[in-house]
């Protein structure tokens, strides 16, 4: 079981990597808390692409019968749904010790400017 999941290193490597970038760089322009927001958002997105895409690759080839790629296929889909896992404990934890990052900031509008504008013509 662990060789076959030491085959997924290069994906974890890289996701890392991005990890590290997005967050540094969020971080420095924005705020720390804007940057686990949005690595968390990123990851989420990430990772559930990534199982969706490799349950479809595992789905083939247990249909086309070919076990090598099933076999490899579901290695990665492991390590993208403990990836997905994770970064949903992640956001529970981020949000438990921030509970205003629920709050999502809405746009202004002005009530009646509309109706200001036609009171005006007439």
């Amino acid at each position: 079981m662990i060789a076959r999941l030491s085959r997924v290193v290069p994906l974890l490597l890289v996701l890392a990597v991005v990890a590290l970038v997005v967050y540094l760089v969020v971080a420095w322009r924005y705020s720390p808390n804007r940057g686990k927001e949005v690595l968390i958002r990123l990851f989420t997105i990430v990772t559930g692409a990534l199982s969706a895409f490799f349950l479809i690759v595992c789905l083939y080839a247990w249909f086309d019968g070919n076990e090598a790629v099933l076999d490899l296929g579901a290695s990665f889909l492991v390590a993208a749904l403990v990836g997905l896992a994770v970064n949903r404990i992640c956001r529970a934890v981020f949000l438990r010790h921030h509970p205003a990052y629920r709050i999502k900031p809405q746009k202004a509008r002005r009530l009646g400017g509309l109706s200001r504008f036609w009171t005006r013509r007439r």
